[in-house]
């Protein structure tokens, strides 16, 4: 969501802990400061900022003062943050979807999007009202019971997904994505796995897994089988001598 938290300092942390108080304000590129009114002489440790950042695509700094008897108020110790761009940075909350319609080769979903932090005209807007067509959706999923996963790529809340194996059940999750961005912030969180239902008794096991489950024991059993004749034939080989060591033995007992 884009909610932006201005936590402070370690240094600062430990002089609100000594009861001084602070205050914050922010900054736009090339502008003057702005004193945020909620945001002075409080003992907070953090202070919502999101409702100041009305233009979403600059970039803004905050200057952490701290107040104290004891200093100058030219000589306020404080403590600048990292620039931050609302649009570029802000971090992508998880998103949640519904399947819609399961065909015999395909799967629809239906996407919500993730509602931000900031309102406009008591309306609280979604990320798709800030990002607009820079917003995009990756969907993963994956065959019940198998360990290769696929992606896939949408500009709507709407995704199909074709050319699924008919009768088996898919599992799926979803994620905010804007390629606009930097690698490192351009993915939001998964959502939660759901997963459709399949139509027989293999649904969750995949082609590897029926394939050992069926080849392995089969070749143990013929090496059994086989094992096995060619231990009776050997046993019987010894068990019936030849006629000719009987005739032998026939004529030696004559003599």
């Amino acid at each position: 969501m884009f909610i932006v938290y201005l936590v402070l300092q370690h240094k600062l942390s430990s002089a609100v802990d000594r009861g001084e108080r602070t205050k914050k304000r922010g900054q736009r590129d090339n502008s003057d400061w702005n004193t945020t009114p909620e945001c002075l002489q409080i003992e907070d440790t953090e202070c919502d900022l999101t409702h100041e950042l009305l233009d979403k695509d600059s970039s803004f700094t905050a200057d952490v003062l701290t107040e104290a008897e004891d200093f100058d108020s030219e000589e306020l110790p404080h403590t600048m943050s990292a620039t931050f761009n609302p649009y570029r940075d802000s971090e992508l909350s998880a998103v949640s979807f519904s399947i819609h319609k399961v065909a015999e080769r395909s799967v629809t979903l239906n996407i919500s999007d993730p509602l931000s932090g900031i309102h406009r005209e008591d309306k609280q807007l979604t990320i798709r009202d800030i990002l607009k067509k820079d917003l995009k959706y990756k969907v993963s999923y994956y065959k019940a019971g198998s360990t290769g996963k696929r992606d896939l790529v949408v500009d709507s809340n709407v995704a199909q997904i074709q050319n699924l194996d008919p009768g088996q059940s898919y599992c799926f999750m979803v994620a905010a994505f804007v390629p606009s961005r930097a690698k490192s912030v351009q993915q939001g969180e998964w959502s939660t796995q759901t997963c459709t239902p399949g139509s027989g008794i293999l649904d969750e096991l995949d082609m590897r897994t029926v394939f050992q489950a069926i080849f392995i024991p089969l070749v143990l059993l013929i090496i059994t089988i086989t094992v096995l004749v060619i231990y009776c034939r050997f046993c019987r080989k010894h068990k019936n001598p030849k006629p000719q060591e009987n005739q032998q033995r026939a004529q030696c007992t004559v003599v």
